[in-house]
């Protein structure tokens, strides 16, 4: 008879879910025992870090992965991370070991008391099997529920469950699956398409879940076809549109009263796989310009229920880019180029200025790069300065936690082999997420990591000045050597001061990782 082990090793295989993100404890070992060669285990120093990385890696294959964590401490060690996995919509199945059955009511050591509420209400779901032989269809509901609802889910499971025996039953798991439909009916697409059509001004909100969805090009046609500006929602943490393409009007500030200032003047707006708004600095003012109508299309439910204004429709946004491109008729072209120059980088006074950094890396990275950025107070500096033109170029924590930026690189780097992964992490950032560089030193993979040190918590020290606290202390980090700290994880790393150098060291190549760090000035994200 199968055990319990064995159903779900042949399960997770069946779902390609064969790379598996983990730091095991002893409740673990008894899943990871007899792991089949086919199976790679990607071993992270800490669980934040393990997290990030499984959230790279889901958002460049766009599957589901397993992430193994060890009972309620490596679970709340991997809370911090998990924030910005839910706000990606990434589909983690976090899996932790439990104590033995018998041990659970009286609290033994590593005893994950109850457990499903542990990480409630950042998972969309969250269980523990009823018994043993309830793990395989508990495991595949784990799975199934992070695809659907793509929210990561957490699954705790009694270690004396995985050598358990099953009968026959269990094996039909084995062939279980889910699919999500989600089209937009006639009558909706033809409402939608009218209003676009009889908009004065309208223009166009993109958000992250159009480059999720691989709609890049698409979203492209449709503002071409239509001649329509193109924002992007506040805080992304993918990039939608081209940001130096003619029709790209920049990313939306995050405040109520700033959103509608830089909205004024339009009719109708479009808001497409995005929530309606992700705010975050307390700019008070009202939510649209007057005489605006907004309309909300997006397939995540909560985030049209949530919106504080406007008409939503819960809808896979392809067939409404579909239906819009073929129902409403062609506009004229603007005359000029299709992408606007880069302005001339700003310079520092004795150190780089991040528009050099970033510019240097637009000059010497391929096109087809990918970026994982963590530097949120370069932030103006970077869409001044970069030219991202292809789906999958850029991954920013998506919900502002830090720790984000080195681990998701590694773990984007695994999940995109062969297309370049540069993660561009400020020093204050990086420490959140430092051990990552052991991971990427042991499974070499090919990752730039490029440090901007500037001695300093950049954003909070804007913060400070908006919020009339400039005074406050913790916002200094002077010192830190991260050629030293790569150095002791094992990735070969240099320091450089001069912009001739920087271009020498970006256009070398590197076959595994690598970690430059940089001397900058400090700058604000506006």
């Amino acid at each position: 008879m199968p055990t319990v082990r064995r159903i779900a090793h042949e399960f997770l295989e069946r779902q390609g879910m064969t790379t598996i993100f983990g730091n095991p404890g002893s409740n673990e070992l008894p899943f990871l025992a007899g792991l089949p060669s086919s199976f790679r285990y990607v071993l992270g120093l800490h669980e934040g870090v393990v997290v990030g990385m499984a959230d790279g890696y889901a958002q460049a294959t766009g599957r589901p992965v397993l992430v193994n964590l060890h009972a309620a401490a490596g679970s709340g060690n991997a809370m911090g991370a998990l924030t910005n996995a839910v706000y990606s919509r990434s589909p983690l199945v976090l899996t932790a070991g439990q104590q033995v059955r018998s041990a659970i009511g009286p609290e033994a050591m590593l005893a994950n008391v109850d457990a499903p509420q542990l990480m409630r209400p950042l998972v969309g779901w969250s269980g523990e099997p009823s018994c043993a032989a309830d793990v395989p269809r508990s495991l595949a509901q784990a799975v199934f529920e992070a695809e659907l609802r793509r929210r990561p889910s957490y699954l705790s499971v009694p270690y004396d469950d995985w050598g358990a025996e099953l009968d026959g039953n269990a094996a039909l798991t084995l062939d279980r699956s889910v699919r999500w439909g989600l089209a937009p009916d006639e009558e909706q697409l033809r409402s939608l398409a009218e209003a676009v059509g009889a908009a004065r001004d309208p223009v166009l909100v993109l958000g992250a879940d159009l480059d999720t969805a691989g709609l890049f090009d698409r979203v492209v046609a449709l503002a071409e076809h239509r001649e329509l500006p193109v924002w992007v929602a506040p805080s992304p943490h993918r990039l939608p549109f081209p940001n130096r393409h003619r029709l790209f009007r920049g990313v939306l500030p995050a405040g109520i009263g700033a959103v509608s200032a830089a909205l004024t003047g339009h009719d109708l707006v479009l808001v497409l796989g995005a929530p309606v708004f992700r705010y975050h600095q307390h700019i008070p003012g009202p939510y649209l310009p007057e005489g605006a109508r907004l309309i909300q299309v997006t397939d995540d439910a909560g985030a049209a229920a949530r919106a504080p204004m406007g008409q939503a429709l819960v809808a896979d946004p392809a067939p409404v880019l579909e239906a819009l491109l073929d129902r409403l008729p062609a506009r004229e072209p603007a005359q000029g180029p299709r992408y606007v120059p880069n302005p001339e980088p700003a310079t520092g006074g004795g150190a780089l200025h991040p528009e050099q950094v970033f510019a240097a890396l637009r000059e010497t990275q391929s096109p087809d790069t990918c970026y994982v950025v963590e530097s949120t107070s370069t932030s103006s500096a970077w869409w001044r300065q970069m030219d991202l033109r292809r789906a999958g170029s850029y991954f920013f924590p998506a919900a502002g936690g830090l720790g984000f930026g080195l681990p998701a690189a590694v773990g984007m780097a695994m999940g995109l082999p062969g297309r370049p992964v540069v993660a561009v992490v400020g020093d204050g950032s990086a420490n959140y997420g430092i051990t990552a560089l052991w991971t990427a030193a042991r499974y070499e993979v090919p990752v730039t990591f490029v440090i901007l040190r500037n001695g300093t918590y950049g954003a909070l020290r804007w913060f400070g000045s908006l919020l009339g606290t400039p005074d406050v202390p913790g916002t200094e980090i002077p010192g830190m050597d991260f050629t030293a700290l790569a150095a002791g994880y094992g990735v070969p790393a240099t320091a450089v001061t001069g912009l001739a150098e920087l271009h020498d060291r970006l256009k070398a190549a590197a076959a595994g990782p690598r970690l430059i760090q940089v001397d900058t000035c400090p700058t604000s994200p506006e």
